[in-house]
């Protein structure tokens, strides 16, 4: 199967299911045996995916992406071996990043219902002009990358998380913001986008908004 394929639910499910690692391993860069480059599209959804994961508090480095021939099997045995050995030093998933279940399940909720979003933003707004490892790392690497994700992206993964926070009680803001550690100020922005969109609702008894 080309790598290509490998679609950013196929890595979240991964993790979704309890893996500690992901590795995706796809043959060499320019050497596409489909002549369709999907190589490129994988290390661009690997690089995407890492951003997020870092954002949730997860070790990205958790996500490998490495490029061989059908030849280098001893070189993939050493990949192969040496990242599984890494992964056993980061220890379970969301222990040295100090996340329980519960905290790692309602993250990986929230990237899901975003998923549709973000494929059309990486199909719009984050694909890489010249085709080549080192320039796809640059661009998501770079600072225009870096707000462009901030922009397009966090927003959207605040307000997923909110609606599911809200879909268990109302809340205020203070306590999304407490719940979410992020500032009052940003959670009122949402709250207001999200109540002109028809998401969201001010219960005025509670003094709490609620699900629309």
């Amino acid at each position: 199967m080309c790598s290509g394929r490998v679609d950013l639910e196929f890595i979240l499910r991964a993790f979704s299911n309890g893996a500690d690692g992901v590795f995706i391993g796809g043959c060499r860069l320019n050497e596409c045996n489909y002549i369709t480059h999907g190589n490129y599209d994988a290390l661009g959804n690997a690089l995407l995916f890492k951003k997020i994961m870092q954002h949730i508090g997860l070790n990205p480095e958790r996500l490998r992406i490495e490029f061989m021939s059908s030849g280098d099997g001893i070189i993939l045995a050493e990949v192969i071996n040496k990242f599984c050995q890494e992964v056993k030093d980061f220890g379970p998933l969301g222990k040295s990043e100090d996340i329980d279940g519960n905290g790692l399940k309602f993250s990986f909720e929230a990237v899901k219902k975003l998923l549709p979003y973000l494929k059309l933003v990486e199909r719009e707004r984050l694909r890489v002009p010249t085709k080549s490892e080192e320039a796809y790392r640059e661009f998501f690497s770079s600072d225009d990358v870096n707000r462009l994700f901030s922009e397009l992206v966090l927003d959207k993964l605040a307000i997923s998380q909110i609606m599911l926070l809200l879909r268990e009680k109302p809340l205020s803001t203070s306590e999304i913001s407490a719940t979410l550690g992020l500032n009052p100020s940003e959670i009122s922005k949402h709250m207001n986008n999200s109540s002109r969109h028809g998401l969201v609702r001010f219960d005025q008894s509670q003094k709490r908004y609620a699900l629309a």
